[in-house]
């Protein structure tokens, strides 16, 4: 009786866990954290990209966002200036927020997406009219990675 117990509270937790896709569709703001260096100028212009993007933005300043990193399991090859945290998922540098919002309807088996490195032209690094192509690359926990969405 006790287990039954225990897989039905999971149950429910799993059922109730999560952004629903009728918050999203029905354009609710969506609630994230960022973890960022009191340094990074350019980590405000990307908060400032959420913010008008419908996101509901906490703000937390530190000045060991490599801890952070090392929480959520963000390897070198993916790290950039700042990590997010959205639904569960971790989100890592200058992303589009439409690409965050499509991690969040399709809700694939990753740990999250991250723009690697600091491309211009990537939101919060505008730098006139240059764009650099990039990858959103999606990694799981064996630090497998796909591209999730591509920007030339």
């Amino acid at each position: 009786m006790k287990l039954l117990t225990i897989f039905l509270a999971i149950g429910l937790l799993v059922v109730n866990a999560g952004i629903k896709a009728e918050t999203i569709e029905a354009g609710k703001p969506v609630d994230i954290v960022v973890y960022r260096s009191p340094s990074c100028n350019c980590c405000g212009k990307w908060l400032e990209h959420l913010k008008n993007n419908n996101f509901n933005v906490k703000d937390i300043v530190t000045g060991d966002v490599q801890a952070i990193k090392n929480k959520y399991g963000v390897s070198k090859e993916m790290a950039s200036c700042h990590t997010a945290i959205v639904d569960g998922y971790v989100v890592e540098g200058h992303l589009p927020a439409n690409d965050i919002m499509k991690l969040l309807k399709t809700k694939p088996k990753i740990v999250g997406i991250a723009v690697p490195g600091m491309p211009s032209g990537t939101p919060g690094m505008e730098m006139g009219g240059r764009k650099d192509p990039y990858k959103v690359m999606s990694f799981d926990r064996e630090n497998h990675y796909k591209v999730f969405s591509s920007y030339e």
